[in-house]
Parts: C-alpha cells; sequence; structure tokens
C-alpha cells in the first residue's frame, strides 16, 4: 500500500513477477481495494498470488516511530512480522523507508555479529555495477560497523552480483590511509587487516570509474551520494531531450543515437535494479524508491529471491565468523535498543 504509485504499480508489479518468475507472491494491504486491482488481470486467479489482509497504511510523510508503535495493524508492521522465522520469505515494499526500517530492526533482530542492519544500493559504473553500503540507514557510525557494512556487502557482490574477489573500497575525502576523520581511519585499519579485498580510500572523483565493487560509507554520506547521483541522471536525460527536441537537427540526430540513447537510459534507470537491500537484519527485506513503477517492483522481487536462493545472510554470517577478531576494542557497540531507537528516527 506504500509508495507514489500504490496500489496499481505494486500490484501490476507483483502479477508481472509471478508470471516471470513464478514465485509465489502474497500482497499486503486493504483486501477489497487490491482484488479489485487483481480482477484487471485476466490471469490473476491461476497466478500463485494471494492477499493478506491489512487494514491501516504507514503513509510517507509519517513518523517511523509514531507510525510503527500506533499501527499494529499496517501493511508494512504486518508484511514483516509474516516473514518472521521464515528463511524462504522475503518483504519488498515501495512505502515508507524509515518505518521498513524500523519495524525490520525491531522484529526480525539483527544477524549474529552486526550491530546494525544497512541499506545497499547498486549504482552503475564505467565498468560493472557497484554496491553503495550504507544508503541512508545510520546517519552516526562507528569504525566496527562500516567494517561489518563491508563485509555484508563484499557476501552480496560476491554471490549475487557473481564477483570472484570483489573489491572494497572506503569513501573518504583522499586515497591516503590517513586522510578522513577518526571513524574512517579506524575503519580503514579494521579493513586493511581483514579477509575483504580492500584496496583503501576511495574519492569522490573516482566513484563511477569502477575501480570498487563495494563503496562503503556512513547513512549520512551514502544517501547524499545516492540522491545526487538519482538528480544527475535525470539532470542528464532532460537536457538531452531538449537538445534532440529543438529543431529538425536535433531530430535528425535522434534518430541516429536513439538505440545507443535507450541502451545508455537503461544503465542509468534506478528502476532497473528494483530497489535498495536492507543487509544486516534477520530476514530479506528490499526497499524499493518511493516512485517505483511496476518495473521497479518486478525488479525488487527477483533481487529479493535472488537474496534468499544465493543465501546471502549464511554467507554474511559465516564471513562474519571468520572475521572476529577484526574490531576497535575500545569502542563498545551500541546495544540493540540503541539500535531501534536510531532507526525509529533515521
Amino acid at each position: 500500500m506504500g509508495g507514489d504509485n500504490s496500489p496499481s504499480e505494486i500490484v501490476k508489479g507483483a502479477v508481472h513477477a509471478a508470471r516471470d518468475f513464478n514465485f509465489p507472491i502474497r500482497i499486503v494491504g486493504k483486501q477489497d481495494v487490491l482484488e479489485a486491482e487483481l480482477k484487471k488481470y485476466h490471469d490473476s486467479e491461476t497466478l500463485p498470488i494471494d492477499i493478506l489482509h491489512a487494514e491501516e497504511v504507514i503513509e510517507m510523510n509519517e513518523s517511523p516511530s509514531s507510525a510503527i508503535r500506533k499501527k499494529r495493524n499496517s501493511s508494512i508492521r504486518i508484511g514483516i512480522e509474516e516473514i518472521k522465522d521464515k528463511n524462504n520469505t522475503a518483504f519488498v515494499s515501495a512505502g515508507n523507508t524509515g518505518a521498513v526500517l524500523a519495524a525490520a530492526t525491531l522484529f526480525l533482530r539483527t544477524l549474529e555479529g552486526i550491530d546494525r542492519p544497512a541499506i545497499g544500493a547498486v549504482l552503475p559504473t564505467a565498468k560493472k555495477n557497484l554496491l553503495l553500503i550504507d544508503a541512508g540507514a545510520n546517519i552516526e557510525v562507528h569504525a566496527n560497523q562500516l567494517f561489518q557494512f563491508g563485509v555484508m556487502a563484499e557476501v552480496f557482490s560476491r554471490y549475487v552480483m557473481e564477483k570472484e574477489n570483489p573489491t572494497v573500497g572506503l569513501l573518504s575525502i583522499g586515497e591516503e590511509e590517513g586522510k578522513g576523520n577518526e571513524v574512517t581511519k579506524d575503519a580503514y585499519t579494521l579493513m586493511n587487516k581483514s579477509s575483504l579485498n580492500f584496496i583503501g580510500n576511495i574519492e569522490g572523483k573516482e566513484f563511477y570509474s569502477g575501480k570498487a565493487d563495494v563503496v562503503v560509507c556512513d547513512g549520512f554520506t551514502g544517501n547524499i551520494a545516492l540522491k545526487i547521483s538519482e538528480s544527475l541522471a535525470g539532470f542528464m536525460m532532460n537536457e538531452l531531450k531538449i537538445i534532440f527536441s529543438s529543431g529538425w537537427r536535433g531530430k535528425l540526430g535522434y534518430v541516429l543515437v536513439k538505440p545507443f540513447l535507450q541502451i545508455f537510459k537503461k544503465k542509468v534507470d534506478y528502476h532497473e535494479y528494483g530497489g535498495a537491500l536492507l543487509l544486516g537484519v534477520n530476514g530479506t527485506v528490499v526497499i524499493s524508491h518511493g516512485s517505483s513503477n511496476y518495473r521497479s517492483i518486478m525488479n525488487a522481487i527477483k533481487l529479493a529471491g535472488d537474496l534468499i536462493n544465493k543465501e546471502v545472510n549464511t554467507h554474511i554470517k559465516e564471513e562474519m565468523e571468520k572475521n572476529s577478531e577484526v574490531k576497535m576494542s575500545s569502542k563498545r557497540a551500541p546495544s540493540l535498543w540503541q539500535n531501534i531507537k536510531d532507526s525509529l528516527n533515521p
């Protein structure tokens, strides 16, 4: 029920995913509304889709802490509780990101060895796609948590993105080891002595070069980087539209380069990547963009299936166990309750 284009585009994406991937799908929300949407599709009764009724809806502008506490029958809360302790299920939402993050942290808890969950976003580069982590879940972090983010993202990159030995970079203001604030310098030390294929600091100018398969940063920095990237991609596409619609020369040029523009558009279009993954919780959660269309929802469902089939959470626990000695002993990780409080106000 969440997102700018709900419920029509969400249901349409679920229908297409059920057709293409044959995943059993349970749509959570107001039963009568969702039944009416499903009836628009002639084959809906033959698809593996059912409805789980949820009377309440958490709106995009609501406070996560208030909504999760007061709206016990919301689609987000019921959906998250539905996947608890079920290894072969996932939750996908285009709704209130803070509410999804808070509900997942509160009801699913974190994986063993992980202090806080983090949002991973897939982005295109000059070479192959990279994974940016954290893209907005944690405004302030410790070095231990940045290291954990790197481990989680490396596992996803290796098993889902199928990169043999993913390179991991730490986003900072300079390539040199001593650059950055105290947190990033401590995180550099941890990553450097871990099992990660750590290549050091990555500057903003190298972000899209393809130098790193994984780029690690705090959620404040990552969210700004993500939103600027989305804005730039939109700006470039709009400028190209203006150029190619101005006069006969522009229109002729468009005819000549149209196939290449379509390739470029597909590469920078976030709908192609489905959504961001919430790594570190004891469950599978994918958070789609608020303006997701059916294609984005379909791809988000596919991504959720990949996370389950590739057993990403199991591999994260294995890698954390392998690196159990890599930590800053002088800095105590916050309690789970503190994690939840922070998540309620991301």
